[in-house]
């Protein structure tokens, strides 16, 4: 068979909690739209840049959902060869083709009571996508030989780098499949748009790498973690994470600095200021990393970070607010 399955899904769901941090307003925006999405048992589809999560949403949505104690089953579109996408999907009788030497359970069979997640689904062939849109018009395959169609007990949830509204208008994407498809939506918005969330994930990272590899956890600069938000990650979360995993794996320093490797900006020259101007920044640089340290050591809890800070909740929640940080929230 074709090398279309993802990671194992247990494996990967002990992740989801780690990865799927933030605080930023438009990452707490997702997390509550993947929490609605996960009620309803019905297709959805996620777009976003590559090393987002889209897997890691759809990991949240499945065992945040009804279909919880189901299989996950993951199926990278990109490695399912044209000539086998029926059987890949299917599944095949013995003897079904040349060599078909043993009856198959097809993806769709294996993902009975969870989730099929078609990861990649831009990249399929206009013959895989009329294979897949007869399947997902009334959820009836048959095996590539067999005789009788079965009905599938599957929610399918696809995950795209590209827009397939676009891809679609221009023809490169089957457009009654994009409406199959596109029930539920998601977008998840790039570490670049996530500010502050670079540092809480970093802190993430290190922590889970650190248990995973028996390493004293090092220190980590506050001065250096805001400097994360400075680079635009091309490759997202995934080269963050790739990030902390490198330098903690080839740096014994008891202080673990990040951005050494990053080609940021240079720091802005530091020419005379007013004494109001001056004072300004240094009270909103005080006040956004005050808050943002509390909220981290609150996890996130709004409530929590007042009570430690002694301010009323209604004081503190402004000055969340005001700096674009908000409660930060996990699925898994």
């Amino acid at each position: 068979m074709a090398d279309v399955l993802g990671e194992s899904p247990r494996a990967s769901v002990d992740h989801v909690g780690s990865q799927l941090l933030g605080a930023s307003a438009s990452f707490q925006q997702t997390l509550q739209a993947i929490a609605r999405v996960a009620r309803f048992d019905a297709s959805v589809l996620i777009e976003g840049e590559t090393g987002t999560g889209k897997e890691l949403a759809a990991h949240a949505i499945h065992y945040s959902g009804a279909r919880c104690s189901g299989p996950f089953i993951a199926v990278n579109c990109g490695a399912l060869p044209e000539s086998l996408v029926e059987s890949e999907l299917y599944g095949h009788e013995r003897g079904a083709f040349t060599d078909a030497k043993a009856a198959y359970e097809g993806l769709v069979t294996q993902a009975t009571g969870g989730t099929l997640f078609l990861d990649e689904i831009e990249t399929l062939t206009p013959k895989a996508q009329a294979v897949l849109l007869r399947f997902l018009q009334d959820r009836r395959y048959r095996a590539v030989g067999g005789r009788s169609f079965r009905v599938a007990d599957v929610r399918v949830i696809a995950a795209s780098n590209a827009s397939l509204a676009e891809l679609s208008r221009v023809g490169s994407f089957r457009q009654d499949l994009f409406y199959r498809l596109n029930v539920l939506f998601l977008q998840i918005p790039p570490l670049r748009e996530r500010r502050g969330d670079a540092a809480l994930l970093a802190q993430g990272f290190v922590r889970r790498f650190c248990q995973q590899y028996q390493l004293a956890e090092p220190r980590l600069n506050r001065e250096m973690l805001r400097r994360l938000d400075e680079y635009d990650w091309p490759g997202n979360v995934r080269e963050l994470e790739n990030l902390v995993l490198r330098e903690l794996l080839m740096s014994d320093a008891a202080e673990l600095d990040l951005t050494r490797t990053l080609a940021l900006p240079a720091a802005a020259p530091r020419g005379p200021r007013g004494f109001r101007e001056a004072k300004a920044r240094a009270v909103a640089d005080f006040e956004r990393r005050y808050v943002g340290d509390l909220l981290t050591r609150a996890r996130g809890s709004i409530t929590e970070a007042a009570r430690l800070s002694g301010k009323d909740r209604s004081a503190f929640g402004k000055l969340v607010r005001k700096y674009g940080l908000g409660r930060s929230s996990t699925f898994g």
